[in-house]
């Protein structure tokens, strides 16, 4: 009889710790948790946001878990990212055309209004990101592109329309529960060959338009140097040739002269200056 009780004492022991380990539940540091209750008078999403820590969770409630630290998470067509399906972008242009783009984003969410976010979607943060923040991102950077060519777009236009989308996509987050922090292109935009190969084409004629401007523009600047050059040089010497008089011209002379009368005097009109010693 006292083992029978033992065993079932040891058995009700055991039940209560699993279900004490299975119940408790932990949110992790970095990590906002909230709680909703499932069924009963009381359902729906704890009033109090849960910090870092262990708590129960039991059988009518589930704990969900939102990054209070920046996350980044990739829409890309590589399988080998952040998903094993395609979730590259489609962008239609102003012609029409659609052009696919990989995606990255940055967010957060604030740690007060994790309850605000989780009431506004009803989903945890894997879900919210694959779906609510793409189909936003996405549904932005048509609307945007649509006022823009494909030669913008893969362009110069590029930086730009990833900066007014960012801003875009703040605003429209903002109070939700979710800061986006920024956006930003991975790699460069698919395009169809044909439509690729023209956009390449026109932009190395841009680039070596632009070269040859670049090398006219040295070219004005090296001639007017050079000119500036030949003018200061000939100042230079009409100022010397305004200062030289026949006296200065025999000084000069008399300095260079080594003291050697010249060997052969031709002509009997030959004149030779011999300086000699004051008395």
């Amino acid at each position: 009889m006292k083992n029978k009780k033992r065993i079932l004492f040891v058995l009700l022991i055991s039940i209560l710790i699993f279900f004490f380990m299975t119940g408790c539940e932990k949110v992790p540091a970095g990590y906002v948790g909230v709680k909703v209750y499932l069924l009963g008078s009381s359902k729906g999403v704890d009033s109090e946001e849960l910090g870092v820590g262990r708590y129960w969770v039991g059988i009518n409630e589930e704990l969900y878990l939102y990054p209070t630290f920046t996350k980044t998470y990739v829409w890309t067509a590589d399988f080998q990212e952040d998903s094993e399906t395609n979730e590259s972008i489609d962008i239609q242009t102003k012609e029409g055309l659609t052009v696919n783009a990989d995606v990255g984003i940055q967010f957060r969410v604030e740690p007060d209004k994790a309850n605000v976010l989780f009431q506004t979607y009803r989903r945890g943060i894997d879900e919210i990101t694959d779906s609510v923040l793409r189909t936003a991102v996405r549904d932005v950077l048509n609307r945007l592109a649509s006022s823009m060519t494909s030669d913008m777009i893969y362009g110069q236009g590029r930086v730009e329309l990833i900066e007014k989308a960012t801003e875009a996509v703040k605003i429209e987050f903002s109070g939700k529960g979710i800061i986006v922090e920024r956006l930003y292109w991975i790699g460069t935009m698919r395009l169809p060959d044909k439509v690729k190969q023209a956009l390449d084409a026109k932009i190395e004629q841009i680039q070596k338009a632009e070269q040859r401007e670049n090398e006219l523009r040295e070219a004005v600047a090296q001639a007017k140097i050079e000119k500036a050059k030949a003018e200061g040089t000939a100042n230079q010497i009409r100022l010397e040739s305004q200062q030289l008089t026949p006296l200065m011209i025999q000084k000069m002379w008399i300095e260079k002269w080594d003291g050697r009368l010249p060997q052969n005097v031709m002509g009997d009109k030959a004149n030779l200056m011999i300086p000699f010693p004051a008395r």
